[in-house]
């Protein structure tokens, strides 16, 4: 059985084992990630998979799984005693201002700057900040890049705002178009192999030193800056899918 909707997904969800597979995201929602597990514990074949889908939901996952490609000491806290550690290793490397990301916050509104790290431990002691998030230092003079890469399609363009350190396009941002170099798609590539992503939109931090890291992942996001059309996305996700299909029989 190949399921390629939700209504279809939840219908027959206790049915389905070694053979089935589903393909298109589970539009699940918060607190139904083990759904996935579910799945995939009894053999059912997945497109995307479970992880590529899992973290794509998780800034905090990404955070604990992919940490080896992004800036160094970027870290997901879970709870106060990861808060204290963290506290402790910033001190250790004289860490000054920091960043936070909320963990299911999209479009930028989820980041926050912070004069150090005392001060998110404040917040996030009163309730002002819940957990889990990310956290990580400050990049002074940092870039942003956006890629996309969706089987024959690779795409990138700067996303840069001269008003505030939020890059995002819906918070002021704009897009500058840019030819991809091979270090770079390296790099995406690398992460894309890590969490099993199929096709990702893909931002990458460069650094005043020159220095590149991974600062998200996801399977979808806003084609707002992009040449690729709607409808060009579209064709190109959907021969992947037929592809993995394909594959199947």
């Amino acid at each position: 059985m190949i399921i390629t909707d939700n209504q279809t997904l939840f219908e027959r969800l206790h049915e389905l084992g070694p053979g089935d597979a589903v393909v298109g995201r589970a539009r699940i929602r918060p607190g139904e990630e083990g759904i996935l597990l579910f799945l995939e514990s009894r053999g059912v074949k997945m497109m995307p998979p479970a992880l590529a889908q899992l973290l794509s939901r998780s800034k905090v996952m990404q955070a604990a799984v992919l940490s080896p490609f992004m800036p160094p000491l970027t870290f997901p806290v879970y709870t106060r005693h990861d808060l204290f550690r963290v506290m402790e290793t910033y001190g250790e490397n004289r860490v000054g201002r920091v960043v936070t990301k909320q963990d299911r916050g999209d479009a930028g509104f989820g980041v926050h700057l912070w004069p150090d790290i005392e001060a998110v431990h404040n917040q996030a002691c009163f309730g002002g900040l819940a957990f889990p998030f990310v956290v990580q230092p400050f990049i002074e003079n940092c870039r942003d890049l956006r890629m996309i890469v969706l089987g024959g399609h690779v795409e990138a363009y700067w996303r840069e705002n001269r008003t505030g350190f939020r890059n995002n396009l819906h918070t002021g941002g704009r897009a500058v178009p840019v030819e991809i170099e091979g270090p770079w798609l390296d790099l995406a590539n690398e992460v894309m192999r890590a969490g099993k992503f199929p096709y990702a939109h893909i931002d990458l931090i460069f650094t005043g030193a020159g220095k590149f890291y991974l600062g998200e992942i996801n399977l979808r996001g806003g084609l707002h800056g992009a040449r690729i059309t709607p409808q060009e996305y579209r064709k190109h996700q959907q021969a992947i899918h037929a592809e993995f299909i394909r594959t199947l029989a």
